[in-house]
């Protein structure tokens, strides 16, 4: 279970241009919808807000494929409302990246190992030729790549990058 010290609604950020915000759990981790949302959602806004306080005018922000607002999936639905929430911040510039499931290190990143997640990794080596792109497993670097790049390239306006989408951005991180 995750136990929130503090909150990031009274991070201050230093004068920025950018914000690129890549904070997530799952459920099982969160321990509560409760603590999920105040990760996947509160946290990320806070973050936002901060970022725009201190001038930032262009964000960068991971979800996930299948993020809806109206989804009967609560994790998709969450995701979905912070996708909403974070499109009225009013910066000028947002990409919002959408991976399927992340392949990388988790073990550096001291990560609880997730047997399903190496199950399903392991699997889809042998089936990628058979998984549309939107849900073929994708490197969490390609998946930065895509945030730096898109957010350099777009300009102004609003863009969606779908899992398929990023295996265009080479790993250069």
């Amino acid at each position: 279970m995750v136990h929130l010290v503090g909150s990031f609604s009274d991070f201050t950020a230093p004068p920025v241009d950018d914000v690129f915000i890549a904070l997530g759990t799952t459920l099982k981790v969160a321990g509560s919808r409760k603590a999920f949302r105040a990760i996947d959602v509160d946290a990320v806004l806070a973050l936002a807000h901060a970022g725009r306080a201190a001038g930032a005018t262009r964000l960068a922000v991971v979800s996930a494929m299948g993020a809806d607002s109206r989804s009967a999936v609560y994790y998709n639905r969450v995701k979905g409302e912070m996708e909403d929430a974070v499109l009225k911040l009013g910066f000028r510039t947002v990409v919002i990246v959408r991976p399927s499931l992340l392949s990388g290190d988790r073990a550096a990143l001291k990560q609880v190992p997730r047997l399903g997640e190496q199950w399903a990794l392991r699997a889809a080596q042998w089936l990628n030729p058979l998984i549309p792109a939107n849900y073929r497993a994708v490197e969490a670097a390609q998946v930065a790549n895509a945030l730096m790049d898109s957010l350099q390239s777009v300009g102004a306006g609003q863009r969606l990058l779908l899992s398929g989408e990023l295996r265009r951005y080479p790993r250069k991180i």
